[in-house]
């Protein structure tokens, strides 16, 4: 099966603006041997027809080959998150998997996804619709760590009820070729959405983020802070797009990229957008990139340490920034002590 015969779906191309930079030809002309359902291990679940409208053409290729939605609602506080450990090893196999999670008016709740593969020349094709509810407050982690000559689409469409807040994270590993989508479209007033990111790429590895931020009701908030680390012949794409309209007054949007780049291969296209259309807001976007400081490098030597360790402590410190973010403590302990070898 190759994505690309595929009747009447419309694909990215890559003279489009949002897709400029990223190569979806090997991905969607792989001849896979086999497709099948990523399955996850909840037992009860609801099972609807995904039958929301996507901007976004990458939504449309899960739901082409499978057009149900498993529903993970949360109605209960509940004293630990949710960990849902997606381990892959399969060989030459396309796999879709789209879940709903809804969480509850006034619920507090955690969700981890864990992705990791250790196969050969397979892909994911993932779809995500979170809903919060009014008063709801989430904190939604993804840990991916596709491994070389395996790709993952992996997309998001947020919606918000009033008074609700989202923090949603997102670390980047391994060696394939990831495209994220994340869409969310703020319709109800004091929404808070967070969202930040950490890019550790090596080797060939190929991950970009295209982020789309609506504002369409009063007093909204989104703060998008995302941090890159590069080695070798890594890339990285970075698009972020922050709308604020007439209707959104005292509404605050925050845009950040900061990229280390590791070696001379190593590459970063990142393009911070914000489009403004009333005065009352506050609003701010910025990308940089650049190499280890060199005086805090020397400095740490000067002290007796080796460069080899002020290398990777200077490097720690910066990837770290985004984990000190996570709020509940067992995911950050989850994500901080995070070893691929537990997995493959």
């Amino acid at each position: 099966m190759k994505v690309i015969n595929t009747k009447d779906l419309r694909l990215p191309k890559k003279k489009e603006e949002e897709f400029l930079k990223i190569n979806f030809d090997p991905l969607f002309s792989y001849d896979f041997k086999n497709v099948e359902t990523l399955e996850i291990d909840i037992m009860g679940l609801e099972e609807v027809v995904d039958e929301a409208t996507y901007a976004s053409p990458l939504f449309d290729i899960t739901r082409n080959f499978d057009v149900k939605q498993k529903v993970l609602k949360i109605d209960k506080n509940i004293k630990e998150p949710i960990f849902l450990i997606h381990k892959i090893s399969e060989d030459e196999t396309f796999f879709t998997n789209s879940i709903k999670i809804e969480v509850s008016q006034g619920i507090k709740a955690q969700v981890v996804e864990l992705f990791i593969t250790n196969g050969q020349n397979s892909a994911l094709s993932i779809n995500r619709n979170i809903h919060l509810e009014k008063d709801a407050n989430l904190e939604y982690v993804k840990v991916q760590d596709i491994s070389s000559s395996n790709s993952m689409l992996f997309n998001t469409l947020v919606s918000q009820d009033e008074n609700s807040n989202l923090d949603f994270s997102n670390f980047e590993y391994g060696d394939g070729f990831i495209v994220n989508t994340i869409q969310n479209i703020i319709e109800k007033q004091s929404v808070t959405y967070n969202l930040n990111g950490l890019v550790k790429l090596h080797s060939d590895a190929n991950c970009a983020n295209l982020i789309k931020t609506i504002h369409n009701e009063k007093e909204s908030l989104s703060n998008i802070n995302y941090k890159h680390s590069l080695k070798e012949s890594s890339k990285a794409v970075f698009k972020a797009t922050s709308v604020v309209n007439e209707s959104a007054p005292n509404s605050k949007a925050f845009q950040n990229s900061d990229t280390i780049l590791l070696s001379d291969d190593a590459t970063i296209f990142a393009q911070p957008h914000l489009e403004i259309f009333i005065d009352e807001l506050e609003a701010s976007h910025g990308a940089t990139t650049g190499s280890l400081n060199k005086e805090q490098l020397l400095y740490l030597q000067s002290r007796g340490i080796s460069k080899d360790n002020a290398y990777n402590m200077l490097l720690e410190a910066f990837e770290k920034d985004i984990a000190q973010n996570l709020k509940d403590e067992l995911v950050k302990e989850f994500v901080v002590q995070y070893d691929r070898r537990k997995y493959v």
